[in-house]
């Protein structure tokens, strides 16, 4: 026969303490069975919980209960894109680097080191259409006039009038314009009147500011010498400009194979209200300053998609990203992309999630300005179509359904709107507005080189692979070869878009659908480059998706922290996590600095033509000895563009440029003269000395390999008898 001893109270504590998991559970059952226990049990549990909840924290620290599988996923995608990056990239342990990462993802995933936050839903009640019939019929007759005034391709005081007043009926049918009420100017008058104002600094705020000091000196830092130089483009649209400030006002530019019209008129202001003329420097300005309103936007999308951690995180790592800065920093009109994208998508995802009229308003407000801006952006439409079938297709009770069809409606009401001149223009001139697209989308230019079908895919898998492998060869928007993002943000959009995915299999909610569709939609105008394939990818034409992009960098880091907080205690998870985004945040920093500031501006200078060093002697010789007149640059072909070296110079409408076989029509010019010339030009060299034999050369040397040039001076009263 065989005895079994009663466990004793010790023996249960043990028992506890080793099966400490099962305690909450052990609990919950004797309370639903309404069984009380000895009074000696009931003292030893007392004593079991804080021992229970020691142990539950020191075990997070245990290998089992880390959350390795997360970090692993992390450092597999840091270490792979370190491997993808220049100059010596290796491909294969990249890709293998980045699988173990995913596999990573997925343990942690199961082992629930993280779980799939949904998307915060907005439960507020339906706000009601209303429309107002007389600001609609105003609306329709004003924008006919005005249609009717864009005839002949510019803009006037009659037409500009008659398009602000049927925007503004437009907006009224939908919307009261509580702006110009009296109601609003008093409460502004007793806000600015007040003696005393009280003002909260907390502990974001601080953040905000911080994260916007660092956007601003990304911004504005050597602004005048990164990038150094201008190319023909700069030229064009200087001169495009010039013709705003003498009174030619066109809603569609045609020089250079036609271009919209917002830059032209951004940097006339800009040159006339900060004096710098037309300049580098007025279109460097321009792009700067607009360009800022990207981020409160980036800051609410993130927002108003995940949370403010995200907005935040997204907001910085735009504003210090390679991508972003470079595409801005060389002035011209690529930055307009993803300036009117963000505004546009912000507020039609809220419009969208919580239908109102005055989100639509907005959103076709800025999608119509955006179709002024720069030609990319006519992809945007599509865009926002599909975003709107992606909603209406995913659960939504019928009221919620036809308040966002009416809000479409709204929304391409007020878009096209905004949009009448360019449509007036577009209807009268298809030819000039269409031929820049249509020259890269067919074979208008230029044959195919393979099936549209083939050179699509082919486009599509460059531009979708150029975040983590390369972005295209164009040195003027980028650094040949290497990555879009630096490799902590392309480690984070990796993880990052793996998880959303995940989360529309389990969640099927919309918007992480729509976020991971929008990137190729919005980097179509250079997946669609079907006859020149070497442009794609590019920088410029790819920007719109920049906005999705760091959202879900964004998104990618908010994943980090969370874990953090999840897996740790309390007080740790804040140092840990704390530490962690200080130090990602910090390498992306440190790594977008070096290649803005250094290495893209070191093979701009290399690649682009020193024509501001030709400017800056003919300025001299101008304003000492010389006039401006007296000088050329002895033209040579594929040399450097000789309109370039006039706006360097200070005399932005002057062409210097002089063919070696008119050299000797300057002789009937009296007074010093000055010549400059590419040293392989041994024929414009040779006929200035027989010109101008008592002229003296001079070399001028660059520290970039194959920038030299020779100067040749005609002191006056030298001609040959």
């Amino acid at each position: 026969m065989f005895f079994v001893e009663e466990p004793s109270v010790l023996d249960y504590v043990k028992y506890l303490l080793k099966n400490w998991y099962r305690i909450p559970k052990l609990i919950k059952e004797a309370k639903t069975r309404d069984q009380t226990p000895p009074l000696s049990e009931q003292e030893n549990l007392v004593q079991v919980v804080p021992v229970e909840e020691t142990e539950k924290r020191r075990s997070h620290l245990k290998l089992g209960r880390y959350p390795l599988a997360s970090l692993l996923a992390l450092g597999s995608a840091l270490f792979g894109q370190l491997a993808l990056e220049p100059p010596d990239p290796n491909k294969i342990l990249g890709i293998e680097l980045y699988f173990l990462a995913a596999l990573m993802f997925f343990i942690a995933l199961w082992r629930k080191e993280f779980i799939l936050s949904p998307i915060p839903e907005n439960d507020a009640t339906i706000t009601e259409f209303k429309v107002y019939l007389p600001a609609l019929l105003g609306a329709i007759g004003v924008g006919g006039l005005a249609f009717l005034a864009f005839g002949g391709g510019d803009f006037n005081t009659l037409n500009l009038l008659l398009w602000v007043c049927a925007i503004l009926l437009m907006a009224r049918a939908f919307y009261p314009l509580t702006l110009f009420r009296v109601e609003w100017f008093r409460r502004a008058y007793q806000f600015i009147t007040q003696k005393k104002w009280q003002i909260s600094i907390t502990r974001w705020a601080v953040f905000i500011f911080i994260t916007i000091l660092i956007i601003l000196y990304f911004r504005f830092y050597h602004l005048n010498q990164v990038p150094p130089e201008m190319v023909s483009d700069h030229a064009e649209k200087l001169l495009d400009v010039s013709d705003v400030l003498n009174g030619q006002w066109h809603i569609f530019y045609p020089r250079n194979t036609g271009r919209e019209a917002f830059q032209m008129f951004l940097t006339a202001a800009v040159a006339s209200v900060f004096g710098t003329g037309l300049s580098f420097l007025s279109l460097k300005l321009g792009t700067a300053i607009a360009g800022l309103l990207t981020f409160p936007y980036i800051y609410l999308l993130g927002k108003e998609i995940a949370n403010r951690r995200v907005g935040l995180f997204a907001m910085l790592l735009a504003g210090t990203s390679y991508w972003l800065n470079v595409i801005t920093h060389v002035a011209l009109r690529f930055s307009l992309y993803p300036l009117f994208v963000a505004p546009t998508l912000y507020y039609l995802i809220k419009g969208l999630r919580q239908p109102n009229s005055k989100d639509f308003i907005l959103s076709g407000f800025f999608l119509g300005l955006g179709l002024h801006g720069y030609t990319p952006f006519r992809i945007v439409p599509l865009v926002v179509l599909v975003a709107v079938g992606l909603a209406l297709l995913h659960r939504f009770n019928p009221a919620k359904r036809k308040a966002m069809l009416f809000g479409l409606v709204i929304l391409i009401l007020i878009s096209v709107m905004v949009f009448l001149p360019l449509m007036r223009y577009a209807l009268e001139n298809p030819d000039q507005f269409n031929y820049r697209t249509l020259t890269r989308l067919s074979n208008l230019e230029k044959p195919l080189d393979k099936p549209a079908w083939q050179i699509f895919f082919n486009n599509l898998w460059k531009a979708m692979i150029m975040f983590f492998w390369d972005n295209g060869g164009v040195w003027v928007v980028s650094i040949p070869g290497r990555p879009a993002l630096s490799v902590v943000p392309a480690a984070l959009l990796f993880l990052s878009m793996i998880y959303i995915l995940v989360r529309y299999v389990r969640q099927h909610n919309w918007m992480d659908l729509f976020l991971f569709l929008s990137i190729p939609m919005l980097m179509l105008p250079s997946i669609l480059s079907l006859a020149f394939p070497d442009e794609n990818p590019i920088l410029n034409r790819t920007s719109g998706a920049i906005i999705p992009v760091f959202i879900l960098v964004g998104i990618g880091l908010d994943l980090i922290l969370s874990i953090c907080e999840k897996n740790f205690p309390p007080t740790p998870s804040k140092v840990i996590g704390g530490m962690i985004v200080v130090c990602l945040l910090g390498a992306a920093i440190l790594q977008d600095y070096d290649l803005i500031f250094h290495q893209y501006q070191d093979q701009y200078a290399r690649s682009a033509w020193n024509t501001n060093d030709m400017g800056k002697i003919i300025h001299e010789f101008a304003n000492t000895i010389g006039t401006p007149d007296n000088a050329w640059v002895v033209a040579y072909p594929y040399w450097v563009d000789t309109r370039l070296v006039g706006i360097n110079a200070g005399y932005p409408l002057k062409d210097y440029a002089i063919w070696p076989d008119h050299i000797q029509e300057t002789l009937s010019i009296q007074g010093p003269k000055l010549f400059i010339g590419n040293p392989q030009d041994q024929n414009g060299l040779l006929i200035l000395h027989q010109v101008y034999p008592k002229g003296s050369l001079q070399e001028k040397h660059s520290k970039y390999e194959g920038k030299d040039f020779w100067v040749y001076f005609v002191p006056p009263q030298s001609v040959q008898p």
